[in-house]
C-alpha cells in the first residue's frame, strides 16, 4: 500500500506541474510535437533513445524548479537575495536543459526533417 501511495504522490505533483506551470505546458507541446516529427521521420532506436532522453532531462529541470520554488516560498514569504539566488539558478538549470534539447533536437530531426521538406 505504500508504494501505491509514492506512485499517487508522484502522479499529483505531475498534475500540480502541468496545471500550474506554464513553461510545463510549452514543454508539453514542444514534447508532443518531436515526438510526431520523429514518428513521422522514422527514427531509428537510438536516435529516439537520445531525444527521449534529452526530453526526460528538461522534464527533470522543470519538476526541480517548481519544487525549489515551492520550498524557498514556504521557507520565506519575504524577498531575500538566497531566495532569489535558489530559484533563479533552478530556473537556469531549466533554460540549460532547454537550450541543450533544443541543439539536440536540431542535429536529430534537422537532417532528415530539411530532406523530407526541401528532397535532396
Amino acid at each position: 500500500m505504500r508504494r501505491f501511495l509514492s506512485f499517487k504522490y508522484a502522479f499529483e505533483g505531475i498534475l500540480y506541474v502541468l496545471k500550474t506551470q506554464p513553461n510545463a505546458r510549452v514543454h508539453l507541446i514542444i514534447s508532443v510535437a518531436v515526438v510526431l516529427a520523429g514518428l513521422w521521420l522514422g527514427l531509428s532506436r537510438i536516435e529516439w533513445a537520445i531525444l527521449v532522453v534529452t526530453m526526460a532531462v528538461v522534464w527533470a529541470a522543470e519538476f526541480v524548479n517548481t519544487a525549489v520554488e515551492a520550498v524557498v516560498d514556504l521557507a520565506t514569504g519575504e524577498r531575500h537575495p538566497l531566495a532569489k539566488i535558489a530559484k533563479d539558478t533552478a530556473a537556469g538549470g531549466v533554460l540549460i536543459a532547454a537550450f541543450l534539447a533544443v541543439l539536440v533536437g536540431l542535429l536529430i530531426l534537422g537532417p532528415p526533417l530539411w530532406a523530407r521538406l526541401f528532397g535532396q
